[in-house]
């Protein structure tokens, strides 16, 4: 079943095409496969980006990766501001092949998903989301028991990326793994 990848929002898009046809925030990105990328660069399948804060999710950007021929080079994100969807920054990295990786699995599965791309800051862990109800709004939503988590290259010790977890299997697991922040003042 094919993915059902949602529209970026128009001003996130555009302010990453801005950026993208900017030589200064191209140069100022230190994203050397970028800035070496000959031919034309296009941002492409945007996912949002929520973060995992307790139970709930929230959105905090979207994520395009940056194609040049026919590989990914980098990855553009974007943040909600006061204004609107505007540019964040460029970046290069092991996420960009493990999310390529983890979409083409997700290509294959036999249910139709939306895919989002899921922070778990606490374990300095990136998940691909594959999102249940293909017609949600891609900006809002909570995990569905029945979701799927793909934990992304690289993954916290013991947890296996590129394997596919329902939501309410996984989540219980990495709730035991997160330590909170010590309070300022308290004993480290």
């Amino acid at each position: 079943m094919p993915l059902h990848v949602p529209p970026a929002p128009a001003p996130a898009l555009r302010s990453v095409l801005t950026a993208l046809a900017s030589p200064t925030a191209v140069r100022e990105a230190r994203t050397p496969s970028l800035l070496r990328a000959q031919g034309p660069v296009t941002p492409e399948l945007p996912l949002p980006v929520h973060v995992l804060d307790g139970n709930a999710t929230r959105l905090t950007g979207w994520r395009f990766l940056i194609r040049c021929g026919d590989r990914s080079v980098a990855a553009a994100e974007t943040m909600l501001t006061p204004d609107g969807w505007a540019f964040s920054h460029f970046f290069e990295g092991p996420y960009i092949a493990s999310t390529e990786r983890a979409l083409r699995q997700a290509e294959v599965m036999q249910q139709p998903y939306q895919p989002r791309l899921l922070s778990i800051p606490g374990l300095y862990m990136l998940a691909l989301w594959l999102h249940g109800d293909c017609t949600a709004d891609a900006g809002t939503g909570h995990l569905a028991a029945t979701d799927l988590l793909v934990p992304l290259a690289p993954a916290p010790p013991g947890i296996a990326a590129h394997r596919p977890h329902r939501a309410a299997e996984l989540l219980p697991v990495l709730a035991h793994r997160v330590t909170p922040a010590p309070l300022l003042g308290s004993p480290a």
